[in-house]
């Protein structure tokens, strides 16, 4: 492993040949072409890995995408295969011992396969007997709730619609979903303050309007890199930035647009024009601090910064908020954010130019105990400005897969609201269980603690991505039937129940024909505009599925349609839901969608056009607040920040440039200046000679919670520019580190972005050569 530390411009050339490679390593040049011609197209398929938005259909670029979203569509689109003789070759135990890179490495899953109880190997199984195992464990549970149905955000609406339908048929609120381990938290304050758990704004309020756009808590260059552009537009019209953010990350440097001789050749274009290196877990004591100058600003001079006509007519709780604002400690906050009270009234400044701001952030927020409380405060930041329902203004939690929020606007939760089941129930004559179901957190523990028999995974890295990485683990192990619809072979697989079965499915780059004929599925993204996917590829083997057709077969098999055509379930009665008709034209699973969910009327043919529609957002299309008083809410939230005792750091996990999610494409960090391995912790130089250590040192890291201590062995010590007492690691490999219990107040995220760990060297490491100071 090598380190030559962080980067201070993005993209460019060799975000271009790093592109060009792995395309062409997967797919080849012809099938390269072909495929990404049509990414991000009105007329082709949404990008499968994250979730920012796209400019208008007339102002897109033909290819539109980025260097993840390549590696992204390569990786799902390569030419290799994973077959029964893989199978054969390799046991479950030896599969257990290769790393998720090696295992997702090997290709694409080609037919479904079956673990037998007390088996070694998978072996080959035919749809028919697969689907009959499963809906025989279903029907044979005592109670529904001892089923457990897994989302990930890569799952299209029709399938997240038809998923939560199968799982309220059967009786069971257990929805579980990735966005319970990242935006739950956003949806959390946005849905308490403003009445509505999602983001307020669209592409051009970034690209065209806003004056001051403040990224927090978010590494675009590498979790967004799309974002880039819009940023650069803001900044070529005149609009400043602000990052927030512990790790000096390259996309807030120079960003070399490779469309443009400026970008590629040129100088770019610089987009943040103030980084604050902000204390892990200081965010809130750094808002509560530019609301504190704000509100003194005011003070000092009546109707200077606040707007108190939007504060009069459209909010309620100003008065306790800025009583509590005067009444803060600005060396507490100095001390909270790691940040000086000049540096916030510096930003504080800056917020008063501006007349519309827009704060945009993504898991460096979400993830910390006091996460719903920070973003609260940001809420309160903006409301105090009027930066609410008006163009270039307003919250943006910027989501980390491709429908992740459209599989929430499905239904996929654990707790939809009366008025969505009443709908449900309307629409196809059952009455849908009311008790709330298991997130995953609560998923993990009833698993742990034998109170779930069957777990689907529809899509996900269920073990890798959650925290408690040998609990979650045992866990699953605990089950009776662990089943997963996937792709590609990953750790999850692995990690099984008594019986296990891999369900093998079209991805979003492939041809999905029906026996009505060719299909498109359809997603939101984290602008809340809805939009049709059509795949190009044939599909990766004549024996793969479609996400729709899996749920709809196993629907008919546990529930029959009555329709007289051997679709009856076992007893010989169907319900009549129509699993046939909606597995065979997707447009009737539409019709439905706009029965049932809110904003979706004239679905089929709205979604038809290019670039389909945008769903209603009251805060952001009218100021009209959801809230039980009709008003949006400012709240009081008492700063904190996790204590660090002497002798130990604060650790946030991280995502490498080389990485989606859970999905490791190889093992460099170009943007931080790490090639060769991930097994790194990124800690303050002053902080590794306090501890007694060099760079390149091997060391263990050892979190330390109430329940006792977690150690991952065998990374290397890395000098980098992070804030005092805060060190930065990858996951999934610092999953481990995280305790179960260890979940954000209100939203019960895991906390895995400010990990309390001590770092000790490990027995007979060597030491890198040491970078100069």
């Amino acid at each position: 492993m090598k380190s030559t530390g962080p980067r201070k411009s993005s993209v460019g050339v060799p975000s271009v040949t790093e592109s060009a490679r792995h395309s062409l390593t997967e797919m080849g040049p012809g099938r390269s072409l072909r495929t990404l011609r049509g990414l991000n197209q009105a007329d082709g398929f949404d990008c499968p890995s994250c979730a920012w938005g796209d400019p208008a259909p007339e102002h897109r670029k033909s290819p539109e995408l980025c260097e993840n979203g390549v590696k992204a569509v390569a990786w799902e689109a390569t030419r290799k295969r994973v077959g029964a003789e893989f199978f054969a070759e390799h046991s479950v135990a030896d599969l257990r011992e290769r790393d998720g890179h090696w295992l997702e490495a090997q290709g694409r899953l080609t037919r479904p396969m079956r673990l037998a109880p007390g088996a070694t190997h998978y072996t080959p199984v035919s749809w028919e007997e697969a689907l009959a195992l499963v809906a025989d464990r279903l029907r044979g549970l005592t109670d529904p709730d001892r089923a457990v149905f897994y989302t990930s955000g890569r799952t299209s609406n029709e399938a997240a619609f038809l998923y939560q339908l199968l799982a309220r048929r059967l009786g069971t609120n257990n929805l579980p979903d990735c966005s319970n381990m990242c935006h739950e938290s956003s949806g959390a304050a946005l849905g308490e303050t403003l009445g509505l758990g999602k983001g307020l704004i669209a592409y051009d309020d970034i690209a065209d309007h806003a004056d001051l756009i403040v990224v927090v808590g978010q590494n675009p260059a590498t979790c967004h890199p799309r974002m880039l552009t819009a940023l650069e537009q803001a900044k070529r019209r005149g609009a400043r930035i602000i990052a927030a953010n512990p790790l000096p990350e390259a996309g807030f440097g120079r960003f070399h647009n490779p469309r443009t001789p400026r970008g590629l050749l040129g100088p770019g274009t610089r987009l943040a024009d103030r980084w604050l290196p902000v204390r892990v877990n200081g965010d809130l004591a750094l808002f509560a601090g530019l609301n504190k100058a704000l509100i003194a600003h005011e003070d000092a001079r009546p109707g200077s910064a606040l707007d108190h006509d939007f504060i009069d007519r459209h909010c309620e709780g100003f008065e306790a908020a800025a009583a509590a604002w005067r009444a803060l400690d600005w060396r507490s906050l100095e001390t909270m954010a790691g940040l000086s009270r000049r540096t916030i009234e510096d930003c504080a400044a800056e917020v008063l130019a501006a007349d519309g701001i827009v704060v945009c952030w993504a898991m460096g927020l979400t993830q910390h105990r006091n996460a719903v409380a920070t973003l609260r405060e940001i809420v309160n930041f903006l409301l105090l400005r009027g930066n609410v329902g008006r163009p270039g203004a307003g919250p943006a939690p910027i989501r980390g897969h491709s429908n992740v929020q459209g599989d929430r606007t499905m239904g996929i939760w654990e707790k939809m609201p009366d008025a969505f089941l009443d709908r449900l129930r309307d629409e196809f004559g059952f009455e849908p269980p009311r008790a709330h179901g298991l997130d995953t957190v609560d998923a993990i523990r009833a698993m742990r603690d034998g109170g779930v028999d069957v777990f689907i995974g529809l899509g996900g890295n269920f073990a890798a991505a959650t925290p408690d990485t040998e609990v979650t683990e045992a866990a699953l192990a605990r089950c009776s039937l662990t089943v997963h619809i996937a792709t590609k072979l990953n750790r999850s697989h692995l990690c099984h129940g008594t019986e296990a079965l891999l369900l093998p499915c079209l991805g979003r780059t492939e041809r999905d024909v029906q026996a009505r004929g060719e299909q498109f599925v359809t997603v939101e993204d984290t602008m809340a505009m809805v939009h049709a996917s059509h795949g190009r590829l044939p599909p990766g083997s004549p024996h793969l599925r479609s996400e729709v057709a899996i749920i709809a077969d196993l629907g008919r098999e546990l529930f029959g349609d009555g329709d007289g055509d051997g679709g009856e379930a076992r007893d010989g009665a169907g319900d009549g839901l129509g699993w046939r008709a909606m597995r065979d034209d997707y447009a009737v699973i539409r019709r439905h969608i706009e029965h049932v969910v809110p904003g979706f009327h004239a679905f089929e043919q709205r979604v038809r056009r290019p670039g389909g529609f945008m769903l209603p957002r009251p805060p952001r299309d009218s100021r009209t607040f959801p809230t039980p008083t009709g008003k949006a809410r400012f709240t009081v939230n008492p700063p904190t920040a996790a204590d660090v005792p002497p002798g130990h750091l604060l650790l946030t996990t991280v995502r490498s440039h080389d990485q989606f999610n859970t999905t490791v494409y190889g093992f460099d960090d170009r943007y931080r200046g790490i090639k060769g391995g991930r097994r790194v912790v990124l800690v303050n130089g002053d902080d590794l000679r306090d501890l007694g250590l060099y760079d390149g040192d091997l060391v263990d890291l050892v979190s330390v919670s109430p329940d006792g201590e977690r150690r991952a062995d065998g990374f290397r010590a890395v000098r980098y520019p992070t804030p005092r007492g805060c060190a930065a690691a990858y996951y999934p490999e610092t999953n481990v580190l995280v305790a179960l219990d260890s979940t954000a107040e209100t939203s019960n995220t895991p906390v895995t972005k400010s990990v309390l760990i001590r770092v000790e060297p490990s027995g007979g490491g060597t030491r890198l050569t040491p970078r100069p100071a």
